[in-house]
C-alpha cells in the first residue's frame, strides 16, 4: 500500500483542477456553439436528439462545475491549514479517505450521516 504525503495529494489536487478546468472551458465552448441549433433540424427525430445530447451535455457540465469547485475548495484549505479536517464535526479525515477521495470535506461517520438523512 502506497502512503502519499500532504503534498502528493496537493499536486494531485492541481492536476485535477488543470484538467477539470480544461474541460469546462471546452464545453462551453461547444455548448455555445450548439445552443441555437434545436428546432432548426428537417424532422422533429433529428430535433430531439439534439435536444437530448444537449440536456446530456449540461448534466456532464454540472458535473464538471461541481467538481471543480469541490476540488477548488480542498485546495483552499490546504492554503488555510484547515486540509483534512471534517466540515461537519470538525474531527480528522482519515488519512486513509483522504488518500482515496483527497477533496473529501466530511469523514465516513458525518459522511454517511449525511447519506442516510438524505
Amino acid at each position: 500500500m502506497v502512503v502519499r504525503s500532504q503534498e502528493e495529494l496537493r499536486r494531485m489536487l492541481r492536476q485535477e483542477q488543470t484538467h477539470l478546468t480544461q474541460q469546462w472551458e471546452q464545453m462551453s465552448q461547444a455548448s455555445v456553439a450548439t445552443h441555437d441549433s434545436i428546432g432548426y433540424g428537417n424532422h422533429m427525430a433529428d430535433d430531439a436528439t439534439e435536444a437530448f445530447e444537449q440536456s446530456k451535455g449540461l448534466s456532464l457540465q454540472h458535473t464538471i462545475k461541481h467538481r471543480l469547485t469541490e476540488v477548488n475548495d480542498a485546495l483552499r484549505k490546504f492554503d488555510e491549514g484547515i486540509y483534512g479536517t471534517c466540515e461537519q464535526c470538525g474531527q480528522a479525515i482519515d488519512w486513509a479517505r483522504l488518500e482515496a477521495l483527497p477533496a473529501a470535506r466530511l469523514c465516513i461517520r458525518c459522511q454517511q450521516h449525511s447519506e442516510w438523512a438524505a
